[in-house]
């Protein structure tokens, strides 16, 4: 498998756990992990190394394996397929993204030089694996002429799990000022217009005594809470940082919101849904499939007012 999720190497990670679920499946589950150099880990059935993408190009394991596998058919994608070639093994790639939506193109250059990226590999796979409807659709529509059958898979998640994990925050309790809460949990990247919805929210968190906790960590984090300040709303809008359980926040939240410009699946949204939370979401992902009350920015403030109404 080829990888960039470095949670991988944290022993007490859900990712850690799912790798060694599928380790117990297979003969042997060898991952290289990409961004930095980290000695071989052995584990059992599983096997794991950390590379840069210039040595992991030249990488040639010890011992054959049947499948190669790629988290994405993009950078990794290539890797994927050099390697594979290199094996006599089959090819899998995978797609965790939406990335035929058009506001991943204009998110980038990067971005459309993926697409261009995926047109080449994607045709040359013996096994494609999305995980959701909504991007084997998508790709259908496409004429690469994939030689592949395209499986939908959804992201493994544990809802019994989540169901049963006890409440350890209250938020209401941690934040009592707040007389409902809208909970929002995502990487902190442009694309997932959280900036807007701060934006478009202001007169309903202030006017109804609402906060807003906004719990995740990227690029847009400083940018965020800049302007939380400018707009005079650092007493209701809340950053809890990165969160490894967030069971207890959708057990105590009012609603769960998500304003991303594309989704591959949406996780969030499934793990909110199943703790009984109400989600309301832009027109992403599993989205629909969720059961989310579908929004557009605009229409942001009078879906939650209704949804939050006593």
């Amino acid at each position: 498998m080829i990888s960039t999720d470095r949670k991988i190497f944290d022993s007490a990670s859900e990712v850690k756990a799912r790798m060694k679920n599928y380790a117990t499946a297979l003969d042997e589950l060898f991952i290289i992990i990409l961004g930095e150099k980290h000695g071989l880990i052995i584990e059992g059935r599983l096997k794991y190394l950390g590379l840069t993408h210039w040595q992991a190009w030249w990488y040639r394991p010890k011992t054959d394996f049947d499948l190669v596998t790629s988290q994405d058919p993009f950078e990794n994608g290539l890797i994927a397929r050099r390697l594979a070639k290199k094996l006599k093994a089959k090819l899998e790639l995978q797609i965790h993204t939406d990335f035929l939506s058009p506001y991943f193109v204009k998110h980038s250059i990067l971005n459309r030089l993926r697409v261009l990226i995926a047109s080449q590999t994607l045709p040359q796979a013996d096994y494609i694996r999305v995980v959701s409807q909504r991007i084997k659709q998508s790709l259908k529509a496409k004429s690469w002429k994939l030689k592949a059958i395209i499986e939908v898979r959804p992201v493994e998640v544990d809802l019994e799990k989540i169901k049963q994990t006890p409440i350890t925050v209250d938020l209401h309790q941690k934040y009592p000022q707040f007389k409902k809460i809208i909970l929002m949990a995502s990487r902190l990247e442009p694309e997932k217009q959280i900036d807007l919805a701060i934006k478009n929210l202001i007169k309903l968190l202030i006017s109804d005594n609402i906060g807003l906790i906004i719990v995740g960590a990227g690029s847009e984090e400083g940018r965020l809470k800049s302007l939380t300040e400018e707009l005079g709303l650092s007493n209701y809008v809340k950053f809890d940082g990165w969160q490894e359980n967030l069971a207890t926040y959708y057990k105590t939240a009012d609603l769960f919101l998500s304003t991303s410009l594309y989704e591959g699946y949406g996780l969030t949204l499934v793990e909110a849904k199943s703790c009984g939370l109400p989600i309301v979401s832009t027109d992403v992902g599993v989205a629909r499939e969720a059961g989310a009350t579908i929004t557009t920015i605009d229409t942001l403030t009078p879906i939650i007012k209704h949804l939050l109404a006593d």
